[in-house]
């Protein structure tokens, strides 16, 4: 059975979901406007070997937005609540700016995670323009009306990445996530973090979609070629959500790196 719970670490309060299921845990982080709600079918998936436990990062999700949005204060964040659950040596999984915060975990504290998995996420990051300069309503009349929003912004109908956050408030209906700050968010992800990556030698698996805005595959080869201890997995019709495009084989793969440990 689902449980969402909540921890206060420096004065912030984050929200996490224990997804229940039997044997050892496994920490999931999301991308940027994400929720721990993304990672409901892979803990279905696992539920009789793992217990998946997603975080809803800061400014995301339930998770409060302190208007802070550091490498450093992302890391710190995952690297407590590893701490304070009890994971410690912690196996990760994190998506896009989760899969960063998770190599950068593995580099600058050593000892708080035994193996990760790194889903679409670079060495090298340059942000997304496209978010930056993109208009972004805060409430609106109906599911449908959200609907036709974001397909008027290019995205795919139907695709549940932005839904899973989508709540209905007083007002109208609107996203457990501000969208200024995640911007700010995404400014600080940029950069050159080939020294993390390299920086840990746990095992760790890699994912990429040759179809990837975010990770190109060639990066991806680089990052895998360069770094021991380290399997690259490529999904040839995925873009940057395999978790959703491809949701049988990326929970093949993920379950059979888990029992290779």
């Amino acid at each position: 059975m689902t449980q969402r719970h909540f921890i206060e670490l420096d004065g912030i309060r984050l929200s996490y979901l224990d997804f229940g299921g039997s044997g050892a845990p496994l920490l999931a982080l999301h991308g940027h406007f994400g929720c721990a709600r993304m990672f409901a079918g892979l803990a279905d998936a696992l539920r009789d070997s793992w217990r998946v436990i997603a975080l809803d990062q800061r400014g995301h999700g339930w998770s409060d937005d302190p208007g802070e949005f550091s490498r450093e204060s992302y890391i710190r964040d995952a690297a407590q609540v590893i701490d304070r659950l009890g994971l410690k040596p912690a196996i990760v999984l994190g998506h896009s700016l989760g899969g960063i915060n998770t190599y950068q975990i593995a580099a600058r504290y050593p000892g708080h995670i035994r193996a990760m998995i790194v889903d679409e996420a670079g060495a090298r990051t340059t942000g997304i323009p496209v978010f930056s300069t993109m208009e972004w309503k805060e409430r609106f009349k109906s599911v449908k009306e959200v609907i036709s929003f974001l397909e008027e912004k290019g995205f795919k109908a139907g695709d549940p990445y932005f839904l899973e956050s989508l709540v209905e408030y007083e007002d109208g209906w609107g996203f457990r996530f501000n969208h200024a700050s995640l911007i700010q968010s995404q400014e600080r992800i940029k950069g050159d973090w080939w020294a993390d990556w390299l920086g840990s030698d746990c095992p760790a698996l890699l994912l990429n979609g040759h179809k990837s805005w975010a990770l190109k595959t060639e990066h991806a080869r680089e990052m895998a070629k360069r770094r021991p201890n380290t399997q690259l997995v490529e999904f040839p019709d995925c873009g940057h959500t395999i978790r959703d495009e491809d949701p049988e084989g990326y929970h093949k793969t993920v379950r059979e790196f888990l029992q290779s440990l």
